[in-house]
């Protein structure tokens, strides 16, 4: 299976922003993917740059809304799976939110974000309610499929939840500033889940200068045995392929060993 992570920059118009992602989406599929991911909050300004405001649950749209619509009619057309990331609200809660749709334009759910940071340029815990959908995993016409939403991908017991759940492949749209943690760190991270719950991770990261970020881009692919496959450029808007076989995670350490050798019973009485 070949996927596409379009990373690409965010202006304050919103409209453009769409038209842009739909455009890189046909590219993607012209160029054979089965499917593609987004970046977090792909289509939007940085919001939680600045501290929540009145009126900002305004900024925010629902699962039906335009944004959705769009993709889901486009996913039609071409015939591919599309996991975007967007602002959403539903009713009187606001969510850091992916919505999966597969090839047919079937949104089958959405994954929000469950942790919520707080700290210099990343004020969320102003603009998100914390997800209430837990650790969902998709069947999709291209694969089985869960999102790991930029921070969630830290908390080692949400990345091992989709590995239980049967994740063949974890998506994970980021919003990452460049030289925001030491060199290596986040591709460290990444390789080590995907080594640990045998699966393949796919970061997804923003670019673009805004108000107090610079985000880097250098999107990847990591597969089941921990190794990186496939990179994006560095701050600047790229389509990055990478051709996967999901049915090797079957053969990973992890399948044939770790995963049979865990022992739930036990770990409830340590972990608080």
């Amino acid at each position: 299976m070949k996927i596409a992570l379009i990373q690409q920059h965010a202006t304050r118009d919103k409209a453009a922003n769409v038209a842009r992602g739909l455009a890189a989406l046909e590219a993607a599929a012209r160029n054979g993917a089965q499917l593609a991911c987004f970046a977090e909050l792909a289509f939007e300004w940085f919001y939680p740059q600045r501290p929540a405001e009145t009126g900002f649950r305004e900024l925010a749209e629902s699962l039906d809304g335009p944004t959705v619509k769009a993709f889901q009619q486009k996913a039609r057309e071409l015939g591919i799976v599309v996991v975007i990331n967007l602002y959403e609200r539903e009713g009187h809660h606001t969510f850091d939110s992916s919505p999966v749709i597969d090839a047919d334009g079937t949104l089958l759910g959405v994954t929000r974000m469950i942790h919520i940071t707080e700290y210099p340029c990343f004020h969320e815990q102003g603009y998100y309610t914390p997800g209430d959908k837990g650790a969902p995993v998709f069947k999709t016409k291209a694969g089985t499929i869960g999102v790991a939403i930029c921070y969630d991908r830290h908390f080692p017991e949400y990345m091992r939840a989709l590995a239980v759940k049967g994740a063949d492949l974890v998506i994970v749209p980021q919003a990452g500033a460049v030289d925001e943690w030491p060199e290596g760190l986040y591709e460290a991270e990444m390789r080590v889940s995907a080594f640990q719950n045998g699966y393949f991770t796919a970061l997804c990261n923003r670019v673009g200068k805004e108000d107090c970020l610079d985000f880097a881009g250098e999107s990847f692919v990591c597969g089941p045995g921990g190794e990186v496959v496939a990179r994006a450029a560095k701050s600047v808007d790229d389509i990055l392929y990478a051709d996967l076989d999901l049915a090797s995670t079957a053969n990973s350490n992890a399948r044939r060993l770790f995963l049979k050798h865990r022992r739930p019973e036990l770990y409830s009485g340590w972990i608080k």
